[in-house]
């Protein structure tokens, strides 16, 4: 098997983050590990694999205890420190935060997300790593907060899409309509939509679910909105689909760039220019897909999720990047300027799309806030 390819195929694999830390007879130490994993639950039992090299390694063998402190989104901090990516001062890593000790003498994180204070029961090296086997004397959980991963060689978090469900709320005097809305769209267009709609019917509530197609697609298929505003998509089946408008997407530039000059620019003239990407589903498969239909490739030098870091990023003159919705303000949150120009190929225009149950299927109220809608994008201006 190459190896090459195997560490590729594992960075794809999300990990939680921990630091692993020991204390005792053989002194105090620290590595950041992702290897982590339960064994069985009777008895509680997990494994860590570290590194045979690490000074952590010997030093665990010989205490023969370990704490496990699974990180926070807001710890990579400390992860770094302990990998020896970032040093403190005083070169001491342990005095990046505060530490307890409990059953084994482990240094614990104080904040710790989740932390397992093991005795070791047994190890063995395979490889390049120890694999010890451990059982928890004690264990100490955090009521918040959302755990620290690793994948793709970058730190990230986890996002729970049930919580949408678990906070629907019900009210027997106002009735509540649940909108999910793709992540560009809802702030264009739901303030104002929602607005004018309470001014015929005040007396509505309404929770909104913002996210990727892939995230609002999975929310659907457990608890069902009552409306889905969203660029027209495959992954969204079982309703009726009104097309609300069609849009074409424009290049977006900083303000000063040399093809600014041009009333119309050709995707040809973008090939070799870096692109900043918005990378949420499916506007990073759409935008790219533009350049493969004339046999062409973007040089995407950034990506990011967010519509307005990849406005500001084109403000601040780090590439062109293509979008579809369009603010009314040339500005981006930092205050440099922006500007549009039409692509001059033919492209085919995307679809803003309302999906909704049938009218016989849903409530007199959310009937008509569903042509309140329709009427509202008839007189919208793109």
């Amino acid at each position: 098997m190459n190896q090459k390819l195997f560490l590729e195929g594992m960075s794809h694999a999300a990990c939680t983050v921990s630091v692993l830390t020991t204390d005792g007879p053989n002194g105090r130490g620290g590595i950041t590990i992702s290897a982590m994993t339960s064994v069985s639950a009777d008895p509680p039992t997990l494994l860590v694999c570290v590194h045979h090299l690490s000074p952590t390694c010997e030093k665990i063998i010989k205490n023969g205890v370990f704490c496990v402190n699974v990180l926070s989104e807001d710890q990579s901090r400390i992860s770094d420190i302990f990998a020896g990516r970032v040093h403190t001062p005083d070169e001491d890593k342990f005095s990046c935060d505060n530490w307890i000790t409990r059953s084994t003498g482990a240094p614990n994180l104080a904040n710790a997300l989740i932390a397992f204070d093991c005795k070791v029961k047994s190890y063995n090296q395979v490889g390049t790593h120890y694999i010890f086997v451990a059982q928890p004397e004690e264990i100490n959980i955090r009521k918040h907060g959302n755990v620290l991963i690793y994948a793709n060689r970058a730190y990230g978090f986890t996002r729970n899409l049930d919580e949408f469900v678990a906070e629907k709320q019900t009210n027997e005097d106002t009735e509540v309509i649940y909108v999910a809305c793709f992540a560009t769209i809802g702030p264009f267009f739901i303030p104002r939509l929602v607005r004018t709609f309470l001014e015929k019917i005040p007396d509505t509530a309404f929770q909104f679910f913002e996210g990727s197609e892939h995230e609002i697609e999975q929310v659907h298929r457990t608890s069902p909105f009552d409306l889905i505003l969203m660029y027209d998509s495959p992954a969204i089946s079982g309703s009726n689909k009104t097309t609300l408008a069609t849009v074409n997407p424009h290049i977006l530039l900083p303000s000063g760039h040399p093809l600014c000059k041009h009333h119309e620019i050709s995707l040809h003239d973008l090939t070799e220019l870096p692109m900043i990407l918005l990378d949420i589903t499916p506007s990073r498969n759409y935008f790219t897909s533009l350049f493969h239909e004339y046999n062409l490739k973007p040089t995407i030098r950034f990506r990011s999720p967010s519509f307005e870091t990849v406005r500001g990023m084109v403000a601040n003159g780090l590439g062109y990047s293509i979008l579809v919705s369009r603010p009314a303000s040339s500005m981006s949150y930092d205050g440099s300027a922006l500007v549009t120009r039409p692509i001059k190929e033919y492209i085919s225009p995307a679809e803003l799309v309302m999906r909704h149950n049938d009218s016989d299927k849903i409530s007199h109220r959310l009937n008509r806030f569903v042509e309140h809608t329709k009427d509202f994008f008839d007189v919208w201006t793109f």
